[in-house]
């Protein structure tokens, strides 16, 4: 049953933990959690996010209880939990290590070095893809783009940052954690958490972590600098920090003045020599 419906046609209403293997203790916990959880969104339902991520701290993975939970307190299916946990690769269908290791193999990252990384983590902690070390300490995953581009190759560890990695340093930073070291990132949080509690940060619960640390780091921000060096804004948006007037909209045509970077400069796409006629024609090829 909803948290905040009562029961009808005469079924008495399900005893706290009924259905999601929980003690009452736990149960009444979880439930004060899901209260603040629900009240972020216009529907119950769409509460079903954070929550996983709620049971996920709670047993370090989404349990046949958590699933439980969920169901019950959201008033939907077992099965229509399931589907969203099995959806997402953020919620572990089984025990997890206490960090989770992700290291990038999306294109840029692989160019850079991502495939080797993985694949001296891989050898050196005796694991393959989504599977943890003995000692409980470390999964190792294989993680699509993790946004940091600018700093490829990018290892995560339970979604912090280690930027520009290789693969010396990323065993080091496994090393360590299994040793109880602790690692700091490159940016954002001064140190790393545990799954479980990364998975309580995820659902909505904040630590005070996220901004410890460094920022944007300088690649990040290099186009925002230049502009505000060159006066750059946005055609009718407000100035530039350091700057006291607005650009105005540029009639079409116009010539572009001294403060507005022209387009088809040195090596830019507008400027290419075609390297073959069908760059150019579709139909030059037929």
């Amino acid at each position: 049953m909803s948290i905040d419906t009562q029961p009808t046609g005469g079924q008495p209403a399900p005893r706290p933990g009924a259905g999601s293997g929980y003690d009452a203790v736990t149960f009444g916990r979880l439930e004060a959690d899901a209260r603040e959880i629900i009240a972020r969104y216009p529907e119950p339902r769409s509460a079903l996010l954070p929550m996983l991520h709620l049971v996920q701290a709670e047993d370090g993975f989404v349990s046949r209880d958590g699933i439980g939970f969920c169901a019950q307190i959201l008033s939907i299916t077992p099965a229509e939990v399931s589907a969203v946990a099995t959806f997402y690769t953020q919620y572990k269908r089984r025990p997890n290590g206490k960090y989770t290791v992700g290291v990038c193999t999306n294109t840029l990252c692989a160019i850079m070095g991502g495939d080797e990384i993985f694949e001296e983590l891989s050898d050196h902690l005796g694991i393959g893809h989504d599977e943890t070390t003995d000692d409980g300490a470390i999964t190792l995953e294989r993680v699509e783009c993790n946004a940091a581009c600018d700093y490829a190759p990018v290892v995560m560890v339970n979604w912090e940052f280690f930027d520009n990695q290789t693969p010396a340093s990323a065993t080091t930073v496994v090393d360590d954690l299994r040793l109880g070291k602790d690692v700091t990132p490159s940016r954002g949080a001064m140190s790393v958490c545990s799954f479980k509690a990364m998975s309580r940060v995820l659902a909505g619960f904040t630590d005070g972590r996220a901004d410890e640390g460094v920022g944007a780091g300088a690649p990040t921000i290099a186009g925002t600098v230049l502009a505000r060096e060159k006066g750059w804004v946005a055609p009718g948006s407000a100035p530039a920090a350091g700057t006291t007037e607005a650009a105005a909209p540029a009639a079409a045509g116009a010539e572009p003045t001294d403060s507005t970077p022209a387009t088809g400069g040195e090596q830019s796409s507008a400027e290419r020599t075609p390297i073959a006629p069908a760059d150019t024609t579709p139909e030059a090829g037929k």
